[in-house]
Protein backbone atom coordinates (compact mmCIF):
# COMPACT_ATOMS: atom_id res chain seq x y z
CA UNK A 1 0.00 0.00 0.00
CA UNK A 2 1.35 3.57 -0.99
CA UNK A 3 1.92 6.33 1.70
CA UNK A 4 -1.24 8.45 -0.11
CA UNK A 5 -3.05 4.89 0.41
CA UNK A 6 -2.17 4.58 4.15
CA UNK A 7 -2.81 8.35 4.54
CA UNK A 8 -6.44 8.34 3.04
CA UNK A 9 -7.34 5.46 5.35
CA UNK A 10 -5.91 7.02 8.25
CA UNK A 11 -8.11 10.27 7.25
CA UNK A 12 -11.36 8.35 6.35
CA UNK A 13 -11.00 6.60 9.84
CA UNK A 14 -10.46 10.07 11.47
CA UNK A 15 -13.54 11.00 9.37
CA UNK A 16 -15.80 8.17 10.60
CA UNK A 17 -14.77 8.48 14.65
CA UNK A 18 -15.54 11.94 14.21
CA UNK A 19 -18.71 10.95 12.76
CA UNK A 20 -19.79 8.45 14.97
CA UNK A 21 -19.21 10.81 18.08
CA UNK A 22 -21.48 12.71 17.23
CA UNK A 23 -24.27 10.19 16.42
CA UNK A 24 -23.82 10.78 12.58
CA UNK A 25 -23.03 8.19 10.01
CA UNK A 26 -19.78 8.39 8.04
CA UNK A 27 -20.97 8.29 4.56
CA UNK A 28 -22.52 11.48 5.28
CA UNK A 29 -19.27 13.40 5.24
CA UNK A 30 -17.49 13.30 1.78
CA UNK A 31 -13.71 13.47 1.39
CA UNK A 32 -12.30 16.47 -1.07
CA UNK A 33 -8.86 15.88 -1.77
CA UNK A 34 -6.75 19.41 -1.74
CA UNK A 35 -4.22 18.01 -4.35
CA UNK A 36 -2.93 22.05 -5.17
CA UNK A 37 0.99 21.77 -5.35
CA UNK A 38 1.17 18.12 -5.82
CA UNK A 39 1.76 16.62 -9.26
CA UNK A 40 -0.42 14.34 -11.15
CA UNK A 41 1.30 11.35 -10.02
CA UNK A 42 0.20 11.88 -6.53
CA UNK A 43 -3.19 12.57 -7.65
CA UNK A 44 -3.27 9.12 -9.61
CA UNK A 45 -1.62 7.16 -6.54
CA UNK A 46 -5.36 8.49 -4.43
CA UNK A 47 -7.15 7.67 -7.29
CA UNK A 48 -5.30 4.00 -7.03
CA UNK A 49 -6.59 3.95 -3.91
CA UNK A 50 -10.29 4.85 -4.44
CA UNK A 51 -10.18 8.68 -3.79
CA UNK A 52 -11.65 10.31 -7.43
CA UNK A 53 -12.90 13.72 -5.71
CA UNK A 54 -9.78 16.28 -5.94
CA UNK A 55 -9.61 20.25 -4.79
CA UNK A 56 -7.76 22.86 -6.66
CA UNK A 57 -6.43 26.19 -5.53
CA UNK A 58 -4.55 27.24 -8.71
CA UNK A 59 -6.22 27.62 -12.09
CA UNK A 60 -3.30 26.44 -14.78
CA UNK A 61 -1.68 24.16 -12.19
CA UNK A 62 -5.50 22.58 -11.98
CA UNK A 63 -6.04 22.65 -15.93
CA UNK A 64 -2.31 20.67 -16.77
CA UNK A 65 -3.06 18.54 -14.39
CA UNK A 66 -6.40 17.51 -15.77
CA UNK A 67 -4.80 17.12 -19.33
CA UNK A 68 -2.47 14.89 -17.81
CA UNK A 69 -4.93 12.83 -15.91
CA UNK A 70 -6.59 12.10 -18.99
CA UNK A 71 -4.17 10.88 -20.63
CA UNK A 72 -2.63 8.56 -17.78
CA UNK A 73 -6.09 7.75 -16.66
CA UNK A 74 -8.35 7.62 -19.99
CA UNK A 75 -10.99 5.84 -18.27
CA UNK A 76 -11.27 7.22 -14.72
CA UNK A 77 -14.15 9.30 -14.10
CA UNK A 78 -12.43 12.20 -11.70
CA UNK A 79 -14.70 14.91 -10.18
CA UNK A 80 -12.40 18.47 -9.63
CA UNK A 81 -13.80 21.07 -7.15
CA UNK A 82 -12.40 24.71 -7.23
CA UNK A 83 -11.90 25.79 -3.90
CA UNK A 84 -9.66 28.74 -4.36
CA UNK A 85 -10.20 32.94 -4.38
CA UNK A 86 -11.67 33.71 -8.57
CA UNK A 87 -10.77 36.06 -10.34
CA UNK A 88 -13.68 37.88 -12.98
CA UNK A 89 -10.65 36.83 -15.76
CA UNK A 90 -10.64 33.33 -14.66
CA UNK A 91 -14.34 32.66 -14.63
CA UNK A 92 -14.40 30.90 -18.02
CA UNK A 93 -11.88 28.12 -17.63
CA UNK A 94 -13.06 27.11 -14.41
CA UNK A 95 -16.48 27.10 -15.43
CA UNK A 96 -15.46 24.78 -18.32
CA UNK A 97 -13.60 22.62 -16.41
CA UNK A 98 -14.77 21.85 -13.05
CA UNK A 99 -17.57 19.92 -11.79
CA UNK A 100 -17.80 22.49 -8.43
CA UNK A 101 -17.02 25.82 -7.56
CA UNK A 102 -16.71 26.04 -3.41
CA UNK A 103 -15.84 29.91 -3.71
CA UNK A 104 -18.11 31.95 -4.96
CA UNK A 105 -18.28 35.36 -2.58
CA UNK A 106 -19.28 38.07 -5.02
CA UNK A 107 -22.76 37.96 -7.32
CA UNK A 108 -20.73 38.59 -10.30
CA UNK A 109 -18.61 36.19 -10.05
CA UNK A 110 -21.78 34.23 -9.99
CA UNK A 111 -23.34 35.46 -13.12
CA UNK A 112 -20.34 35.21 -14.81
CA UNK A 113 -20.05 31.14 -14.74
CA UNK A 114 -23.41 30.59 -15.21
CA UNK A 115 -22.74 32.40 -18.31
CA UNK A 116 -19.74 30.98 -19.24
CA UNK A 117 -20.67 27.05 -18.19
CA UNK A 118 -20.93 24.99 -21.60
CA UNK A 119 -24.60 23.64 -22.58
CA UNK A 120 -23.71 20.40 -23.36
CA UNK A 121 -22.14 20.31 -19.30
CA UNK A 122 -24.76 19.75 -16.05
CA UNK A 123 -25.07 22.86 -14.65
CA UNK A 124 -21.92 23.73 -12.19
CA UNK A 125 -21.99 23.22 -8.10
CA UNK A 126 -21.49 26.04 -6.83
CA UNK A 127 -20.98 26.54 -2.67
CA UNK A 128 -21.17 30.70 -1.51
CA UNK A 129 -17.71 30.82 0.97
CA UNK A 130 -18.32 32.84 4.21
CA UNK A 131 -16.03 34.60 5.81
CA UNK A 132 -17.26 33.50 9.25
CA UNK A 133 -13.53 34.81 10.66
CA UNK A 134 -14.07 38.17 9.28
CA UNK A 135 -10.33 38.37 8.56
CA UNK A 136 -9.75 41.46 6.18
CA UNK A 137 -7.39 39.54 4.08
CA UNK A 138 -9.53 36.63 3.90
CA UNK A 139 -11.75 35.48 0.96
CA UNK A 140 -15.58 35.57 1.55
CA UNK A 141 -18.36 37.26 2.10
CA UNK A 142 -19.83 38.29 4.97
CA UNK A 143 -23.09 36.13 6.30
CA UNK A 144 -25.35 39.17 5.12
CA UNK A 145 -23.80 39.01 1.76
CA UNK A 146 -23.69 35.48 1.66
CA UNK A 147 -26.95 35.07 1.99
CA UNK A 148 -27.88 37.89 -1.22
CA UNK A 149 -25.58 35.56 -3.26
CA UNK A 150 -26.94 32.32 -2.61
CA UNK A 151 -30.81 34.02 -3.25
CA UNK A 152 -29.23 34.99 -7.00
CA UNK A 153 -27.62 31.60 -7.56
CA UNK A 154 -30.40 29.95 -7.11
CA UNK A 155 -31.89 32.05 -10.26
CA UNK A 156 -29.03 31.17 -12.37
CA UNK A 157 -29.55 28.86 -14.98
CA UNK A 158 -26.38 27.04 -15.13
CA UNK A 159 -25.63 26.79 -12.07
CA UNK A 160 -27.03 24.68 -9.21
CA UNK A 161 -26.72 25.99 -5.35
CA UNK A 162 -25.23 23.17 -3.18
CA UNK A 163 -24.41 25.10 -0.25
CA UNK A 164 -21.80 27.38 1.85
CA UNK A 165 -18.16 26.80 2.00
CA UNK A 166 -15.73 28.69 5.16
CA UNK A 167 -12.32 28.54 5.91
CA UNK A 168 -11.98 30.08 9.48
CA UNK A 169 -8.85 31.63 11.30
CA UNK A 170 -6.32 29.03 12.34
CA UNK A 171 -6.72 27.66 15.88
CA UNK A 172 -5.59 24.40 18.00
CA UNK A 173 -8.46 25.71 20.06
CA UNK A 174 -11.28 23.21 19.97
CA UNK A 175 -14.36 25.26 21.13
CA UNK A 176 -13.13 27.79 18.91
CA UNK A 177 -12.94 25.83 15.53
CA UNK A 178 -16.25 24.54 16.33
CA UNK A 179 -17.97 28.13 17.18
CA UNK A 180 -16.62 29.25 13.63
CA UNK A 181 -18.18 26.02 11.99
CA UNK A 182 -21.69 26.38 14.06
CA UNK A 183 -21.75 30.10 12.32
CA UNK A 184 -21.62 28.98 9.04
CA UNK A 185 -24.49 25.69 9.82
CA UNK A 186 -26.48 28.60 11.39
CA UNK A 187 -26.45 30.33 8.38
CA UNK A 188 -27.42 27.43 6.17
CA UNK A 189 -30.31 26.35 8.69
CA UNK A 190 -31.52 29.68 8.23
CA UNK A 191 -31.20 29.57 4.42
CA UNK A 192 -32.56 26.07 4.19
CA UNK A 193 -35.49 27.42 6.18
CA UNK A 194 -36.09 30.01 3.74
CA UNK A 195 -36.68 27.16 0.96
CA UNK A 196 -32.92 27.59 -0.31
CA UNK A 197 -31.86 23.87 -1.84
CA UNK A 198 -28.85 23.66 0.29
CA UNK A 199 -27.14 20.46 1.01
CA UNK A 200 -23.34 20.80 1.24
CA UNK A 201 -21.19 22.12 3.75
CA UNK A 202 -17.78 22.52 2.78
CA UNK A 203 -15.63 23.26 5.88
CA UNK A 204 -12.77 21.22 7.80
CA UNK A 205 -9.14 20.61 7.05
CA UNK A 206 -6.75 18.31 8.17
CA UNK A 207 -5.86 20.13 11.42
CA UNK A 208 -10.24 20.70 12.58
CA UNK A 209 -11.79 18.45 10.45
CA UNK A 210 -13.00 16.84 13.63
CA UNK A 211 -14.34 19.83 14.81
CA UNK A 212 -16.20 20.49 11.31
CA UNK A 213 -17.85 17.34 11.08
CA UNK A 214 -18.89 17.83 14.68
CA UNK A 215 -20.86 20.93 13.49
CA UNK A 216 -22.08 19.36 10.55
CA UNK A 217 -19.71 19.00 7.68
CA UNK A 218 -20.80 17.62 4.63
CA UNK A 219 -17.46 17.73 2.93
CA UNK A 220 -14.10 18.06 4.36
CA UNK A 221 -11.21 19.39 2.37
CA UNK A 222 -8.13 17.56 3.31
CA UNK A 223 -4.33 18.04 1.60
CA UNK A 224 -1.78 17.71 3.89
CA UNK A 225 -2.80 14.82 5.71
CA UNK A 226 -3.26 12.89 2.66
CA UNK A 227 -0.43 14.01 0.52
CA UNK A 228 2.30 15.53 3.06
CA UNK A 229 3.72 19.07 3.83
CA UNK A 230 3.20 21.47 0.37
CA UNK A 231 6.17 23.25 -0.77
CA UNK A 232 5.61 26.58 -2.28
CA UNK A 233 8.98 27.47 -4.00
CA UNK A 234 8.42 28.19 -7.23
CA UNK A 235 8.00 25.32 -9.57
Amino acid sequence: MSVIAQNLQAVQMRIARAARAVSREPHEVSLLAVSKTFGAEEVAAAVDAGQTAFGENYLQEALDKMAALRSMLPDTAITWHFIGPIQSNKTRPIAEHFDWVHSVDREKIAQRLSEQRPGHLPPLNVCVQVNVSHEASKSGAAADEAAVIARAVVEMPRLRLRGLMAIPEPTEDVAQQRAAFRQLRELYKLLRAEGLPLDTLSMGMSGDLEAAVAEGATIVRVGTAIFGRRDYSPR
